[in-house]
């Protein structure tokens, strides 16, 4: 058994790695595509126009993330098709992984923004934002805290011999 648990190669290894990104990727596209696909048309609606100077802001601040979580979660899908046959399977697993965090990152930010707008324009009030950070906070807590708190606790347990 190697110190990773498994005994596979590095290039057993990136392979795997590289399916669990590809399965984690595929969640996280549909739901930033169909977020974005959302945003791109509310535009076109008749109800836009009616909507103040900062309320089109959030707007486009919200568009601006959609586009670049969409770029953040689509990149490694392009690392790996310029990368391929290049020998660089552990580099490439490395670095989509990289780019997914961020998607991850702005992804959440997207969400943010647009549940602001949302809820700005249904409840015309200041529970708006106490609810969108109440959100953020949920979602930083399943993205990023609890998995960090499995990290840590793993990493502290004594290891079996």
């Amino acid at each position: 058994m190697t110190e990773w648990g498994r005994d596979e190669t590095v290039e057993e290894r990136a392979d795997r790695k590289w399916g669990d990104l590809l399965q984690e990727l595929r969640v996280a596209q549909t739901g930033v595509q169909i977020l974005f696909g959302f945003l791109l048309a509310v535009v076109f609606q008749q109800r836009f126009a009616d909507l103040g100077d900062t309320d089109r802001a959030i707007y486009v601040i919200t568009v601006v993330l959609g586009a670049a979580t969409t770029g953040a979660l689509i990149g490694p899908v392009s690392f790996h098709r310029m990368l391929a046959g290049q020998r660089l399977k552990p580099q490439t697993v490395a670095w989509a992984s990289r780019l997914t965090v961020i998607g991850l990152v702005l992804l959440l930010c997207t969400v943010a923004s647009s549940l602001l707008l949302v809820l700005r324009v249904a409840l015309h009030n200041a529970l708006a934002p106490w609810l969108v950070a109440g959100v953020v906070c949920w979602f930083a807590g399943c993205w990023f805290v609890l998995p960090a708190l499995a990290r840590r606790l793993h990493h502290d347990r004594p290891r079996e011999k």
